[in-house]
């Protein structure tokens, strides 16, 4: 059961981490003025790298709390397949986001990458609650509204901060 706990907590920390961060990033650069290709590499970049970034921090993190509680060294099994799965789950939620500007340019790739990027918010919030038994569309909105956050946060800056 514990086990089962840390996969779901990987799975929806590293959904939500990378939509929150990507829309955010992406929203930012975007409104800055940064070309279209520019925010593809950077997007892929970014995504590929933060995704390698939380699974070694979810691996390492979950490695240490394990040894704490145990008092000795433990397999590394548990924290690596839940390393893994924070991998993938980042990777993948990452593309929600920047798929958009795949396929449109401006504002409108920006806008559908921020719709695109709170509907799954709010979907993995209902979700994550379904599976605690909590009430299921707060969760969804509370989620959805929190990472609505990232985009204002990186629409500012993006504004504030021009591309030279």
């Amino acid at each position: 059961m514990k086990s089962t706990a840390m996969y779901i907590r990987s799975v929806v920390f590293g959904i939500n981490d990378s939509l929150v961060s990507t829309v955010g990033f992406l929203a930012g650069i975007s409104v800055a003025g940064v070309p279209r290709a520019t925010i593809v590499l950077t997007g892929v970049i970014y995504a590929l790298v933060e995704a390698f970034s939380m699974a070694m921090g979810d691996f390492l993190s979950e490695e240490s709390a394990e040894e704490y509680v145990q008092k000795r060294n433990v397999s590394d099994l548990h924290p690596a397949v839940a390393g893994v799965l924070m991998f993938f789950s980042s990777a993948l939620a990452a593309f929600i986001p920047l798929s958009p500007y795949l396929f449109v340019a401006g504002d409108t790739a920006l806008l559908v990458s921020a719709c695109f990027s709170i509907a799954a918010l709010f979907i993995v919030g209902m979700l994550s609650a379904k599976f605690s038994r909590l009430p299921v569309v707060w969760r969804g909105v509370r989620m959805a509204l929190l990472g609505g956050a990232a985009i204002v946060i990186g629409v500012v800056i993006g504004t504030l901060m021009p591309a030279i």
